[in-house]
This record gives C-alpha cells, sequence and structure tokens, in this order.
C-alpha cells in the first residue's frame, strides 16, 4: 500500500498542533515521529486512522493489488481497515482470559492470518492463555497488544509508544515484529520517545519546522 499525507493540520480545543504536514510512504517504509509533549504525535496518529478529523488536508491510501485484478484507484480518507492502531490503553477485559480477549478481538477483525496460540507463542507469552488478563503484568499486556497486530494482517501500522512497559527483551522483540512486518511490504508509522531498536526509513520531527 502506499500511504501520501498532504498539507494536514489538526488541532486540539481550537489550538492548533501541527499544519501544512505532508508525506508520503511506500511498502517496506517505516516512519518514526518524534517532539515534545503535545506536539501533536497521537493526533497524528489517530488522524490517519480515523479517529480524529483534521483541520485541513488529504490522506490518500492506495491499497494494493490482488493477483489477478487490476489495483484500486486511490482513495482519499483515514485509513480505516486497512490500519491497525496501537494505542496507549491495551484494551483487555480484566475478567476475562488473555486467549478470550484475543478471540474477541479476532472476531471483530474479520478472519486470521494465524492462530492465536502461534501469535502469543511469537511474542513470549507462551501458556500464558488461559490466565485472566488482569493478572497479567503491564510488560505482558503490552505483549498481549502486540500480538492483536499479528493476528489479522493489516498492510498499515500505527503504533503510538509500542515500547511502553516493554523491558530491554520486549523492545527487542517488537523491533523483530516491525522488521517482519515491513519485509513483507507493509508500511509503519511510529510514534514515540524512545529509540527503536530498528534504523528508521524518515524521521518526523513535529514541533519543528520541515525541510
Amino acid at each position: 500500500m502506499r500511504l501520501a499525507i498532504e498539507r494536514l493540520a489538526v488541532e486540539r480545543g481550537g489550538r492548533p498542533l501541527f499544519s501544512g504536514l505532508s508525506f508520503t510512504l511506500g511498502p517496506g517504509e517505516l516512519l518514526v515521529v518524534e517532539g515534545r509533549n503535545g506536539a501533536g504525535k497521537s493526533s497524528l496518529l489517530r488522524a490517519i486512522a480515523g479517529l480524529l478529523h483534521p483541520s485541513e488536508g488529504t490522506i490518500t491510501i492506495q491499497s494494493e493489488a490482488i493477483a489477478g485484478r487490476t489495483a484500486p484507484q486511490p482513495e482519499q480518507g483515514p485509513a480505516g481497515p486497512l490500519c491497525h492502531y496501537l494505542g496507549h490503553l491495551d484494551a483487555l477485559k480484566p475478567t476475562l482470559s488473555l486467549a478470550r480477549n484475543l478471540r474477541l478481538w479476532r472476531h471483530v477483525e474479520g478472519a486470521p492470518d494465524m492462530t492465536i496460540e502461534t501469535a502469543l507463542e511469537m511474542v513470549g507469552l507462551d501458556g500464558l492463555g488461559s490466565l485472566p488478563a488482569a493478572w497479567l503484568s503491564a510488560g505482558q499486556k503490552r505483549r498481549a497488544a502486540l500480538a492483536r497486530l499479528l493476528l489479522v494482517r493489516r498492510p498499515l501500522w500505527l503504533l503510538d509508544e509500542p515500547t511502553a512497559a516493554l523491558d530491554i527483551a520486549g523492545e527487542a522483540l517488537l523491533g523483530g515484529l516491525i522488521v517482519r512486518h515491513l519485509s513483507a511490504g507493509g508500511v509503519a508509522i511510529v510514534a514515540t520517545h524512545q529509540p527503536l531498536p530498528i534504523p528508521a526509513s524518515t524521521t518526523l520531527m513535529l514541533g519543528a519546522p520541515q525541510r
């Protein structure tokens, strides 16, 4: 897929966070978004995901072609069903088991690309599927959120502070998952204060003039 952002502007409470923001991303590309608190990093991801309405500008998506068919025409509007948005909340129901939480999420999102057991194993939570989500540590809950990215494939990952609560091993795991996604032709935008354990294709500093 290809994502084009043109002269995007976002406000919060009538106060402009950023304006005139433009960039394009194609298959296998990663954008790391940095900036001070309140610069609009989370708001940018939410606008692309369709969770926040920009005050100006356009978001254009060119989705991938299906074998034997012509590639669809670019569409203007948020990424919506083409993206996974991982925000600050882990979105786990505390009284349900970890596996049940993932099963419910998979039911909403559509046909899975792998089993829950495989996804849990890939994020280092194998053997914990029967535990109530409330029993998990903050780092384990974050790993569970990463498992959701694997269950159902989406070409665009929008990750807001994904290293939060992760230990060094968890950060390395996250880096490996992002590399795997990019190698498969995916696109990722990561808002973070912490350096990622992978090289970025592009770094965008919000709150600073674009060059």
